[in-house]
C-alpha cells in the first residue's frame, strides 16, 4: 500500500508545484516540470512514493480565450518525457485531480467544451510522460441542475465523446452531497470508467445505506486486474474556528465560535480512524489498493500518520 498526497509540498519551504503567475506574465508548463523535478527529489528522500500533481500544472492550456497557451504540451514533450522517466525511477505513482472548472455534465455546452479539453490536456500530459496505466485522471460527475438523472445521462454521454486515449485515464469519484457510491456505480456499468472510493465523502452521503466495506468493494473491484486501484482518506475537521465580525455602522467588533463542518477536512489523518478503515478491508480480504491522504498538512500529515502507523499498528505494510 502506497501513501500519497496532493499537490502543495509543506515539509521543505520554497518547493512549488507549479507555475502560479498569472496569465500576463507568461506562465508555462516547462517552468512547472522544472519545480516538480524539485519535488521528486523531496519526495524521494522522505520515501513517499505516490503524488498527485496540480491539475495546473500546464496554466490556461485548455482556456478557450487563450489560445496562445495551447501549445505548451506540444513544445514539452522532451521535458515531460523526462518526468516521467524520473518518476518511473524514483517508484512514484501519479496522478491528477481535475479541478473544479471541469464539469462534463455541465447543461452549458461552452462549459462542457472547455471541461473537455482539460481532460484531454491532462490526459495528453500523463501519455507525453509514458506513464503507466495506474496514472489516473481524477473527476466528480459534477452539478445536479435540479434534474438528477439528466445530469447523470450528460455525464456519461459526454465520457463517451471523449478520445480513448483520454476516458482510459478517467475514473470518477464519490462526492459528499450530490452523487454516492451508488450514483457513480451506473457510470461504471454503463461506460467501464473505474470509480475512486473517498472515504469522507461516503460517510457523508450515503443514501443506499451501504456498508463501508460493501462500498470500497464495489469501488475496488471496477478497476481493470492489471491497475492497481487506489482510494481517497481523510479525517473529518474538528476544531473550531474564531471569526472576527465587525458591527455595520459602528466600529465594535465581535468574536464567533464556528463549529466545522462534517465534509472538512483534518490538519491530520486520525491514526484510530485509518487503522480501522485499514483492518477492516484486511478481514474482508479485499483488493489491495494504495491511499491518497487528503489533509491539509499535506505530505507532513502523510509522514506523521506513518509514525502513528509504525507505532500503533505496525502490521499494516505501506510503500
Amino acid at each position: 500500500m502506497r501513501l500519497g498526497f496532493p499537490v502543495k509540498v509543506l515539509g521543505q519551504p520554497g518547493l512549488k508545484s507549479h507555475d502560479t503567475r498569472r496569465w500576463q506574465n507568461r506562465p508555462h508548463l516547462s517552468v512547472s516540470l522544472a519545480y516538480l523535478r524539485d519535488v521528486f527529489v523531496y519526495l524521494s528522500r522522505q520515501d513517499i512514493h505516490m503524488y498527485r500533481m496540480a491539475s495546473d500544472l500546464a496554466p490556461y492550456a485548455a482556456h478557450p480565450e487563450m489560445r496562445w497557451f495551447h501549445g505548451q504540451i506540444d513544445e514539452c514533450t522532451k521535458e515531460l518525457a523526462m518526468v516521467g522517466k524520473m518518476a518511473e525511477k524514483h517508484g512514484l505513482r501519479l496522478s491528477f485531480h481535475l479541478s473544479m472548472s471541469t464539469v462534463l455534465n455541465s447543461p452549458d455546452e461552452s462549459i462542457a467544451r472547455h471541461s473537455a479539453a482539460q481532460v484531454i490536456a491532462q490526459a495528453r500530459m500523463l501519455e507525453n510522460m509514458d506513464l503507466a496505466a495506474e496514472a489516473v485522471l481524477v473527476t466528480h460527475v459534477g452539478g445536479v441542475y435540479g434534474d438528477k438523472e439528466s445530469a447523470l445521462g450528460r455525464f456519461l454521454e459526454r465520457c463517451e465523446q471523449l478520445p480513448d486515449l483520454s476516458r482510459r485515464r478517467l475514473v470518477v469519484e464519490n462526492d459528499n452531497s450530490r452523487f454516492s457510491v451508488g450514483d457513480i456505480s451506473r457510470i461504471h456499468e454503463e461506460t467501464g470508467v473505474p470509480l475512486l472510493f473517498d472515504y469522507l465523502h461516503f460517510h457523508n452521503y450515503n443514501p443506499e445505506d451501504m456498508s463501508l466495506t460493501e462500498a470500497l468493494e464495489l469501488c475496488l473491484q471496477s478497476w481493470p486486474q492489471e491497475v492497481k486501484p487506489k482510494i481517497h482518506f481523510s479525517s473529518p475537521r474538528t476544531g473550531m474556528r474564531v471569526v472576527e465580525r465587525r458591527t455595520t455602522g459602528s466600529n465594535d467588533r465581535s468574536l464567533l465560535l464556528r463549529a466545522p463542518h462534517s465534509f472538512q477536512h483534518s490538519d491530520f489523518i486520525d491514526p484510530f480512524q485509518f487503522i480501522s478503515f485499514i483492518r477492516a478491508a484486511k478481514r474482508k480480504n479485499l483488493r489491495p489498493f494504495d491511499v491518497v491522504l487528503e489533509a491539509k498538512a499535506k505530505d507532513l500529515a502523510l509522514l506523521h500518520l506513518r509514525e502513528d502507523l509504525a507505532r500503533l499498528a505496525p502490521e499494516i505494510a505501506f510503500d
